[in-house]
């Protein structure tokens, strides 16, 4: 890959980057993973649950054991409710996908700040990074006991784009919440 790196004199130069092989404990077979959608639209069946069954798959092909699938309607308090109920003595990810926009419903962000008890601000900054519309998103990640809460967008495309950005980290986060071993 091919990168342009600037100098502190405004100068461009073209640099190789390699990238390191990832460590085994970012292997994600055997993690457990739970998908929250939250849509008053799914909810009320006038659309259908596209994203969440995407973000479904995704995981599951990269390894991760899917052991539920929720859905809730927009507002503060159904995502914090749905968050704290899938997170409760839970190991591994809570996805959620959908309300990270501007939408006067959109309020997942302030749903998961009120349950997390340590952000994890690098996540969110790498999945806004993948699309020029990602600096719309308002979404954030963090912690709550050993599980690690991930806000997605609502599209399909977007939700997949913005996972894989970070799909590769989620299992060193999660063995390190849990005090498995890891190679760091």
């Amino acid at each position: 890959m091919r990168a342009l790196v600037t100098s502190p004199m405004g100068q461009g130069c073209e640099r190789s980057i390699s990238y390191v092989l990832p460590m085994p404990d970012h292997d994600a077979v055997g993690l457990a993973a739970k998908v929250l959608t939250v849509s008053d639209g799914v909810v009320h069946g006038t659309r259908e649950d596209r994203s969440g069954v995407v973000l479904a798959e995704l995981l599951t092909t990269h390894g991760y054991n899917v052991v539920e699938q929720r859905v809730v309607a927009d507002g503060i308090e159904n995502v914090s409710q749905a968050l704290i109920e899938m997170s409760d003595g839970f190991a591994g990810a809570v996805i959620t996908t959908g309300g990270t926009g501007f939408g006067p419903r959109d309020l997942t962000p302030e749903g998961t700040r009120l349950v997390i008890e340590r952000e994890a601000p690098g996540i969110a900054e790498a999945m806004r990074l993948v699309n020029p519309l990602g600096r719309l998103s308002r979404a954030i990640a963090g912690t709550r006991g050993t599980t690690l809460i991930v806000n997605s967008p609502g599209s399909p495309k977007g939700t997949v784009e913005t996972i894989t950005a970070v799909i590769d980290v989620i299992p060193h986060a999660v063995r390190l919440m849990t005090a498995a071993p890891t190679d760091h």
